[in-house]
């Protein structure tokens, strides 16, 4: 007797097996290729003066925050106040990715805002958020004194994550 009709229970039993893992991962721990590696290196112009080009290299020797944003992106706005506040500590310089963003909308909404960031880069095309391989804004990266990426917050940053993950993060690099 040929146990051939076992095969469909077998492939039934898979199908479960993959789908309760798959209820248990969170949506919001999507894993960077890019964590322990260099940060994309950059030129860009910068909102506040577009004739001003900021490079990836000048943050080099210190611990820094990269926080992809847009004017037009809801979680961002969201994120935004929890950032202005944040940057008063100054515990770590926040430097700002305008992504695929109008300039003017954007400078608008950070002079309603407020500007929590040391500088904004302008990235109209979405090239550098591509090579950080950013899914959605707002997205957030720690960066170390090495240009090594060594967190990625996928949404926006809430004050549970940023005293729970990221600060103590940027203390451990800092120390080190």
């Amino acid at each position: 007797m040929k146990a051939w009709y076992l095969i469909p229970l077998a492939i039934f039993i898979a199908m479960l097996v993959f789908l309760g893992v798959g209820l248990k991962l969170d949506p919001h721990e999507v894993p960077s290729p890019l964590i322990d590696k260099p940060a994309p290196a950059f030129h860009l112009q910068t909102l506040e003066l577009p004739s001003r080009i900021w490079s990836s290299s000048e943050m080099r020797g210190q611990v820094w925050l990269l926080n992809v944003w847009a004017s037009w992106c809801s979680g961002c706005r969201e994120e935004h106040p929890v950032l202005v506040e944040f940057a008063k500590t100054r515990a770590v310089p926040i430097y700002g990715l305008d992504y695929k963003d109008q300039p003017e909308d954007a400078r608008r909404m950070l002079d309603g805002m407020g500007n929590p960031y040391v500088a904004n880069l302008s990235d109209l095309d979405g090239r550098t958020g591509i090579e950080f391989g950013v899914y959605g804004v707002p997205e957030t990266f720690v960066i170390d004194k090495a240009g090594i990426i060594r967190y990625k917050q996928i949404g926006p940053i809430t004050p549970k994550v940023l005293h729970d993950t990221i600060l103590p993060l940027v203390k451990k690099l800092n120390a080190a």
